[in-house]
């Protein structure tokens, strides 16, 4: 933390700062004549709780959109590693089988387009 030497810093009226034991600590001396700064202490103390409520939540927030994460990536990984051993399989399943396969399921969806052709040239007449 930043060193505050020897002299007093204000911040206010009744307000002064003066460097404590150690250089990260700070001392606050409270001039009694000013009874408003009891009002302004709570008013600090409830932004410092709605604050940390604030970061509370970002923090719950955060922490469970990254175990979302890891639980999509997860599921991205068991995803491509069954589409590879399909592709392997279906692979091997062509080379066993011949290119046979592919050829009539190649023929069936041009006649199914044929099909689908004609019967929209048949509908508009």
């Amino acid at each position: 933390m930043a060193t505050y030497g020897a002299a007093a810093y204000r911040s206010r009226e009744g307000l002064s700062t003066r460097p404590g034991a150690s250089s990260d600590e700070i001392q606050l001396r409270i001039d009694p004549m000013h009874g408003d700064l009891d009002d302004e202490i709570t008013g600090l103390r409830s932004q410092v709780h709605r604050l940390r409520n604030v970061a509370q939540e970002i923090g719950t927030e955060a922490k469970f959109q990254n175990d979302f994460l890891n639980q999509l990536q997860m599921t991205l990984i068991k995803a491509q590693a069954g589409v590879k051993n399909n592709v392997r399989r279906l692979n091997k399943s062509i080379i066993q089988n011949g290119a046979n396969n592919v050829v009539h399921v190649v023929l069936f969806a041009l006649f199914c387009f044929f099909l689908v052709y004609l019967w929209s040239k048949m509908s508009r007449k």
